[in-house]
């Protein structure tokens, strides 16, 4: 029977590791993340034997082996993950409560029929089942919830799968077996249906809420585009219109150099041709980029800065086409610029200076921002980000930022430096 049931086990073990390959996130290549996936498989399979088969009449060495084989499980889902956050563990969760569904039906098969190649036989049938099964059905939704930077509260979601897992083990494995008692069949197997009801209606709920999110942030920067559009609209309009007043008016200031040439005073005429000069400036029209989503939002933020009276200094290369999503790249801008406008909004003027380098090309994408700051700064130990003071609801541009970042394969940082506090995004294309 040990034999039978180490059998089940490494089955459940190899599926257990197919779901972490295909339901999380890769930092590392395919190839390294099944070594790392089937060194595990390997280890977890080699202690099984220990409390299966050497130790088998031993309750401490199964509550020991089962535990250490849980820590390894779920540090292989960390360790191939690219995100390595809350998530990610209540995935790794998720996947051992996923394939004991798969155990438990062996030993009912066994149970059932009493032979063991039948069993075993279904036991992979049920594995291949719910793996097609989940992952032709929620796992995008898992990706992309790995992907989301601005969903929350997974460490109480992760309670989920833990007491599905005490749950299972209690009933149907330790310290009585369903061997011992068959009349639990029938209530192990609608705890199977609730746990994947469970699952879908959370994940199903958790991929609703970050799409409502996204259409936030979406709906917020299209009103953004639209009132940058319009104000440069209005300056052109008004551009314009001072224009045709100062070609209208020149013939006159033509007149008034020659009667200053003729008179000889070429002081007046400097005066004149100075304010000619300064009109045509003044009504220039102002033109940050060449990209024209990322030259519209820029100068909505311009317009902010200068009715605050802050100091901005641009260093800004942007081309008509660049190498990522036009709309992401630009949200990124109008939320370091916001924030940077609204650390320095408060101080004495001389200290409203925001410093801003953008640089972007095919081969690479560099922004760098700094802006004073007065208030101390906490980063988050998990994140890396700096914490919201404003409470819940507040510090999600920083999140999209980072989460832009690693979207495309670049890096993010914060530091700082004496009285300035410092963003930079680097992406190589």
């Amino acid at each position: 029977m040990n034999y039978f049931t180490s059998i089940s086990y490494m089955i459940s073990h190899i599926f257990l590791m197919l779901f972490i390959f295909f339901f999380i996130l890769h930092r590392y290549s395919k190839f390294v993340t099944f070594l790392i996936c089937f060194f595990a498989f390997c280890l977890i399979s080699l202690l099984d034997c220990f409390k299966l088969v050497i130790f088998s009449e031993s309750n401490l060495c199964y509550v020991i082996v089962t535990i250490t084989q849980i820590i390894i499980t779920q540090s292989v889902a960390i360790i191939v993950s690219s995100k390595r956050d809350n998530k990610v563990l209540f995935m790794g969760l998720s996947s051992s409560n996923y394939v004991i569904a798969g155990s438990i039906i062996a030993t009912v098969l066994y149970i059932c029929t009493g032979h063991e190649i039948v069993s075993i036989i279904g036991s992979v049938i049920v594995h291949i089942g719910i793996l097609l099964i989940l992952f032709f059905r929620i796992r995008n939704i898992c990706l992309k919830c790995q992907e989301s930077e601005y969903l929350k509260n997974w460490w109480e979601l992760c309670l989920i799968p833990v007491f599905f897992y005490c749950g299972f083990s209690f009933i149907a494995f330790f310290p009585n077996t369903l061997y011992d008692n068959p009349s639990n069949i029938p209530g192990v197997i609608l705890f199977i249906i609730t746990m994947f009801v469970s699952y879908v209606v959370v994940l199903r709920y958790m991929e609703s809420q970050s799409e409502k999110t996204d259409i936030y942030w979406k709906s917020v920067f299209m009103e953004e585009y639209i009132k940058g559009l319009e104000s440069q609209y209005y300056m052109i309009e008004q551009s314009e219109h001072n224009l045709k007043i100062l070609r209208h008016d020149m013939r006159h200031y033509s007149k008034m150099i020659d009667a200053m040439l003729e008179q000889e005073k070429y002081s007046e005429i400097k005066k004149i041709t100075e304010h000619i000069n300064n009109v045509a400036d003044e009504n220039k029209v102002v033109k940050y980029c060449s990209n024209l989503i990322a030259n519209t939002i820029i100068s909505k933020m311009m317009d902010k800065a200068w009715s605050l009276n802050i100091n901005v200094e641009l260093d800004i290369i942007i081309p008509k086409k660049i190498p990522v999503n036009d709309y992401e790249f630009t949200l990124v801008i109008a939320n370091l610029f916001e924030n940077a406008i609204m650390c320095v909004e408060d101080f004495e003027e001389s200290k409203r200076k925001v410093y801003i380098k953008i640089n972007c090309s095919d081969e690479h994408l560099l922004i760098h921002m700094k802006n004073r700051y007065n208030k101390k700064i906490e980063f988050d130990t998990v994140t890396g980000l700096p914490k919201s003071t404003k409470g819940a609801g507040h510090g999600l541009g920083m999140q999209s930022v980072f989460a832009f970042a690693e979207k495309n394969g670049g890096e993010a940082g914060c530091y700082l430096e004496e009285e300035f506090f410092n963003i930079i995004l680097f992406v190589k294309f």
